[in-house]
């Protein structure tokens, strides 16, 4: 499995020809306690940096969008009960949707891991 990662800081883990979305520690940890998630509807298709989900927090409301084009085939129910989920397990449990791809050539316009590291880092 492959992670990716975009300047919107989402990322996106790779097996075969699906992914599974969501945001990093860095954002949720900029977004603080996080209260609401509101995730797409399964079988809905989205381009590459369309806004596809929404995250509120005590601080502030704040779009998602998707780092690559597909069709959304999943979603993690658990974020309507129990959206904090996203600020203890950012990049594990507290993932969004899975999306088959629609152009693995987009994963070319993302960030690997140290790539990312080291946005972040001139960020600060």
């Amino acid at each position: 499995m492959t992670t990716y990662y975009s300047e919107e800081h989402e990322w996106i883990s790779i097996e075969g020809d699906t992914g599974t979305v969501g945001i990093t520690d860095y954002a949720q940890n900029a977004l603080g306690d996080i209260v609401f998630v509101e995730v797409p509807e399964v079988g809905t298709t989205y381009g590459k940096g369309d806004e596809i989900a929404v995250v509120e927090s005590v601080k502030a409301a704040s779009e998602i969008y998707a780092p690559i084009s597909g069709k959304v085939i999943s979603v993690n129910d658990a974020l309507e009960d129990e959206p904090a989920l996203v600020n203890a397990e950012a990049e594990t449990g507290g993932w969004f949707y899975k999306v088959t791809l629609s152009n693995a050539d987009e994963l070319k316009e993302l960030m690997d891991s140290d790539g990312y590291k080291a946005f972040i880092a001139g960020l600060e």
